[in-house]
């Protein structure tokens, strides 16, 4: 969370805390005070409600009462004129002509009627009171309906209804024979509603202000604390002659002031170092002469880079050579996220070249300079420049420039990118950078085709007397054998007169390539001359020199070698067969040139037992040992 927004949520937790907390204690009093309210009102609707449906009652009462007093003749009349009056809704009279009639009825059918003096449980379709005389009953009812019900809840304030769910309930009484309940009507439950709402919107208002209060007054703080990380950051990217404006003559205008006078001097520095590196630039081509008669690419390709990086100002640069029609990282320095890593972890990188920005350069040959290198395979910068390392030019063969790789540099200090001039000196440079690299390679050709052999691309004689001198000392040194084997191809001059040359070296170059793959990473095989070969085991005693010769006989000899026919009728596959001298150092012999007469002279043995076999030395024991692996043992144990 930066400064500003910690500020902030100070300040709201401040003033927020106590209003919410306020709020919180004012609704909880209006709730109370409503729920009070409302039990008020509720009593007195219970009391209305009551003192109505009694005052019914009593209506009904009179009216049954007036009607039993008058003269038979004249009931009806009368029940009629209080009918329309509207002191009931229904009067019956029941007269009882002769008590001794059981069909004779002696009251009215008062199914789902309630009597006001004495209520039952039954439906509530009216309410009525009941008036005798001598053989006469008069019943005086009002029908219960919505009209009644509502005119019940007008007087008292609330809903009225019968029986049912509701915030009150009336039980039925003598003088009020109505189950209701009472519900507070919706009048006054809108008004606590809308006091919440009151107070909901108050809170909001209040919260608003607050949040608008708090960032105002974390901006005030935080904004010259923001001009300073800006003009830190542009001073970061280069821009020195960035100012921060002094606000107040407070601690914060003293430490602006203070960041003014710090980029003024690094500016001075700054173009010291400019002038420095314009000197530096100078010496260029003298230290491009040098590199190009060094022959060890670990060591030109740091001077490389560094010189590069010091003439033009770079943060970071790389250089990558072509390997196998790829870009492969070779050195980095000042690299930073995925491509700051371990050397052996850079060394690994490959790019496709016409991939990218480097890829473009290594397939163009032209240079590019640019901002805001963005590819992924790439590393991120601000600014980049990338120049070919190119060949010298061979007049003898294709005249166009060889692209040995790509020279590229990253986020020139104190400018927000590489100039023209940065352009022409890196290029120059990478020429230069380019013969250096030509020459290594040559020399490295060179050197490898003096001690390789062309038909086999085995070691040859020459190299091999110098590994088995440098075997032999590692050994002597350490304490540690080093098994020679001498194998020799069978027939092999045989080969040549039937098939010809040609189908020879087919079998020299396919023997060659058996002994290859049935080698560990730490052996070495050598062509000593003719069908004559030489490999070297390090750390490897008899017994083990032994089994790998028994599988080297086993793996020339099972598969014959496939070849062109020379003339019609000759088998297109040649059976070989290979004798193997065995002999371990230092068991057979103190030097190198001992050991390999050792092995040397196993070679004939073998050749002499029958050939397609091998034989170990024979001054390991006083008895030359058979050519297998059991008398191998027996050997190595005496």
């Amino acid at each position: 969370m930066t400064l500003r927004g910690r500020l902030t949520s100070a300040f709201l937790v401040v003033v927020l805390g106590p209003v919410l907390l306020g709020s919180i204690f004012v609704a909880l009093t209006v709730a109370t005070v409503n729920r009070d309210r409302t039990t008020e009102r509720l009593d007195r609707a219970e009391t209305t409600v009551g003192a109505a449906v009694g005052a019914i009652c009593r209506q009904l009462q009179a009216a049954a009462d007036a009607v039993v007093v008058v003269p038979s003749a004249s009931r009806a009349a009368v029940a009629g004129q209080l009918i329309d009056r509207g002191l009931a809704s229904k009067i019956d009279v029941s007269e009882k002509i002769d008590v001794s009639d059981p069909d004779q009825p002696t009251q009215p059918d008062t199914s789902g009627w309630r009597n006001c003096a004495n209520p039952t449980n039954a439906p509530a379709t009216a309410i009525s009171a009941t008036a005798y005389a001598q053989g006469v009953t008069v019943t005086a009812a009002h029908r219960v309906d919505a009209a009644l019900l509502d005119r019940l809840g007008a007087a008292s304030g609330t809903t009225v209804t019968l029986g049912g769910a509701g915030t009150r309930a009336m039980p039925a009484e003598p003088g009020q024979p109505l189950t209701l309940a009472l519900t507070v009507a919706g009048e006054g439950a809108g008004t606590g509603f809308g006091s919440q709402l009151i107070l909901v919107a108050i809170v909001l208002v209040t919260a608003v202000l607050a949040v608008l209060l708090a960032r105002w007054l974390a901006s005030s703080t935080t904004r010259p604390l923001g001009d300073l990380a800006w003009a830190a950051d542009r001073v970061a990217n280069g821009e020195l002659d960035t100012r921060v404006p002094i606000p107040r003559p407070d601690e914060l205008g003293r430490l602006a002031g203070t960041f003014n006078r710090m980029t003024r001097e690094l500016q001075s520095y700054v173009q010291a170092l400019t002038a420095s590196r314009d000197q530096l630039r100078r010496h260029l081509a003298i230290l491009g002469d040098t590199l190009s008669s060094t022959h060890d690419l670990d060591r030109i390709l740091p001077v490389i880079l560094r010189t590069a990086m010091t003439a033009t100002g770079a943060r970071a640069g790389l250089i990558l050579l072509m390997a196998d029609g790829e870009l492969a990282a070779r050195h980095g320095d000042g690299l930073t996220g995925d491509w700051d890593v371990p050397a052996a972890d850079l060394l690994q990188r490959r790019l496709v070249p016409g991939r990218g920005i480097l890829g473009t350069v290594a397939v163009t040959g032209s240079p590019v300079r640019g901002t805001d290198g963005a590819d992924p395979d790439e590393p991120a910068c601000e600014s980049y420049l990338a120049v070919p390392i190119c060949a010298p030019p061979d007049d003898d063969a294709d005249p166009g420039p060889g692209i040995l790789g790509v020279l590229a540099l990253y986020d020139r200090l104190g400018a927000p990118g590489f100039e023209d001039t940065d352009l022409r000196t890196v290029r120059t440079f990478a020429g230069q950078a380019g013969v250096a690299v030509h020459n290594v390679r040559v020399h490295e050709e060179a050197q490898r085709l003096s001690l390789t052999d062309p038909l086999t691309g085995l070691w040859n004689y020459r190299y091999l007397r110098e590994v088995l001198r440098r075997e032999v000392e590692r050994a002597s040194r350490f304490g540690r054998m080093l098994t020679v084997l001498v194998l020799d191809l069978d027939h092999f001059k045989e080969v040549n007169d039937t098939y010809g040359h040609t189908a020879g070296d087919q079998v020299l170059g396919e023997f060659a390539r058996r002994i290859r793959a049935g080698l560990r990473e730490v052996d070495v095989a050598f062509r000593q001359g003719g069908e004559e070969f030489v490999v070297l085991l390090p750390e490897t005693d008899a017994y083990g020199g032994v089994i790998v010769a028994d599988r080297l006989n086993a793996a020339v000899r099972e598969w014959p070698v496939p070849v062109d026919p020379r003339r019609p009728g000759l088998d297109d596959r040649i059976p070989i067969s290979v004798s193997i001298g065995v002999a371990v150092f230092p068991e057979h012999g103190e030097t190198a040139q001992q050991v390999l007469d050792a092995a040397d002279e196993a070679l004939y043995a073998a050749k002499n037992a029958g050939r397609d076999t091998y034989r170990l030395a024979e001054r390991v024991s006083g008895a030359a040992p058979e050519g297998h692996l059991d008398a191998a043992r027996q050997a190595r144990g005496r």
